[in-house]
């Protein structure tokens, strides 16, 4: 075959840089490299750190990095809460402060602030004109979430911000919250600028039912609570005395304060459209509240480059072959079958041949050493170290768990598939080979399409109902340990349609793994 010119130029540039050129040989990553990565979060404290410096800019960026890295908060608290008059965002704010031990920015409170020049310009101008300029307030803010106590437990913003303008002013200025809310839903637009906040939660209820609930509040003149005639009337008579109506909050009032929000939020929402979580106000507090958590407690799927090393526990019959057949067809991953492994190193006449054969001769267990040997030499393959693994038959039990741990093989989604045993005799007992084709039938599930080949049928005898029983009780005297062991693992009901079972597997792969309570 003749060769054109830039085929000798790709053999001249190649033989001008020998084994250097990154695009003449893939590079060989040891496995090691992306686990540490992964356990220490280098990606995730990278770009946190890269965030910080493009926001503030310093002029010696080594003392900023070291100063930030010490500080270690980059997963603190930051939430904007945004709501109509009446839908509860202050009240949830509270909550929230509380559960999280966290500190509540709101206009209130930050032009209340003592020895503070920017609170008292602030103070002087809303007892003026009832508003505060959006630059005063902006400086307010930063102000405030430059104290100690800001940046260590972080900071809720309760509705702030109030319109577009303060919106685009606290991402230049390189606030960055992590989870926004707003109470009630509305469409959203284009992709945020690069110190969106992280969480917004809205609060959303019908103008009806917030004009209603706003008409019931009181106020104690004295320490300042707000009650309701409906939903938080106090006990005591003294204080049910001594209430009063607040001012603007007359139906009219708060009519025009909720046209004002709706004309303002539909403006602010595009700034926070991968952040925002709308919840609905028109239900019981507590259930807001827990929703509100859950959403800030979450983890935000990280951007940082991801190999699956997936670990399918089960017992015999519980679908562990279907399932990593599918992952390795989605998604690429090596589909390592620990049995499968045994059986090709003895058919291939490999190096392990001669360790393996005298085990399976005499239908014992093959030493765990042996084992190792074999997955080792396939787990290190580049394949496996590039697209990531999924594997099942090994470890089955807490001892084969410490040994692969030991070699360094740990998995990062471990998902443990439950059947009963009545399900899995179904799916096990009934399955039947013809000897003349090899073809394989299940009675139930797929028959054979004639009575002479039904009645040529045989049974493996490892189908049989005592030998499935057994493997069953084997895997589940050890199936506790192996969950204490893989803390972080995902339990499944794998008694459904087995793509039922993938979206679960999925899922668990795709997104974070939640954080279990200690």
């Amino acid at each position: 075959m003749t060769r054109g010119p830039s085929d000798a130029g790709h053999q001249g540039a190649a033989a001008l840089h020998g084994g250097m050129d990154a695009t003449t040989a893939p590079h060989r990553i040891p496995p090691e490299m992306p686990q540490y990565g992964e356990a220490n979060h280098v990606f995730e404290m990278m770009q946190n750190m890269l965030e910080q410096l493009l926001i503030h800019q310093p002029k010696d960026p080594i003392p900023f990095m070291i100063n930030h890295l010490q500080r270690d908060n980059d997963y603190v608290p930051k939430i904007v809460i945004l709501g109509p008059p009446a839908s509860g965002k202050t009240t949830i704010a509270m909550w929230l402060c509380k559960h999280l031990n966290s500190n509540l920015l709101s206009v209130g409170n930050l032009i209340a602030k003592e020895f503070s020049s920017l609170a008292a310009d602030a103070r002087r101008h809303y007892q003026k004109f009832k508003t505060v300029p959006s630059m005063l307030l902006i400086r307010l803010v930063q102000e405030r979430l430059s104290e100690e106590d800001c940046v260590r437990r972080g900071w809720i913003l309760d509705g702030i911000p109030e319109t577009r303008e303060q919106a685009l002013m606290i991402q230049t200025v390189g606030i960055v919250p992590r989870h926004v809310s707003e109470w009630p839903p509305t469409p959203w637009g284009p992709s945020p600028r690069a110190a969106a906040p992280r969480s917004t939660i809205v609060l959303s209820a019908p103008d009806t039912v917030l004009i209603e609930r706003n008409l019931g509040k009181r106020l104690d003149p004295q320490t300042g609570e707000v009650y309701h005639t409906t939903f938080d009337w106090p006990p005591e008579s003294e204080i049910q005395n001594r209430l009063m109506v607040p001012a603007g909050i007359s139906e009219g009032e708060t009519a025009l304060k909720l046209l004002e929000y709706h004309r303002n939020i539909t403006r602010i929402l595009p700034s926070y459209p991968k952040i925002l979580k709308v919840i609905p106000a028109d239900q019981p507090c507590v259930d807001v509240f827990s929703q509100a958590l859950t959403y800030v407690q979450s983890i935000h799927r990280s951007n940082a480059p991801f190999t699956p090393r997936v670990l399918l526990c089960g017992p015999v019959g519980s679908g562990k072959s279907l399932q990593a057949a599918l992952l390795a067809q989605k998604y690429g991953l090596v589909n390592v079958c620990c049995g499968q492994l045994l059986k090709e190193a003895v058919a291939d006449k490999s190096k392990y041949c001669e360790m393996i054969l005298p085990f399976f001769e005499k239908e014992t267990a093959v030493p765990d050493s042996i084992i190792m040997k074999v997955l080792s030499q396939r787990l290190d393959q580049q394949d496996c170290v590039e697209r990531g693994w999924v594997l099942h038959g090994f470890p089955r039990d807490l001892d084969q768990a410490h040994v692969l741990d030991s070699w360094g093989y740990k998995p990062n989604r471990v998902f443990f598939l439950n059947v009963p045993f009545d399900s899995i005799a179904e799916r096990l007992t009934l399955r039947r080979t013809d000897p003349v084709t090899g073809e394989r039938y299940h009675l139930m599930y797929k028959p054979p399409p004639t009575m002479e080949i039904q009645a040529r049928l045989l049974q493996n005898p490892k189908d049989a109902e005592e030998r499935i029983k057994l493997r069953m009780d084997l895997f589940y005297r050890s199936a506790a340990d192996l969950e204490q062991f893989y803390r972080q693992a995902i339990t499944l009901n794998g008694d459904q349609d087995p793509y039922t079972v993938f979206e679960y597997i999925e899922s668990g792969i795709i997104n974070p793994l939640p954080k279990k309570v200690p």
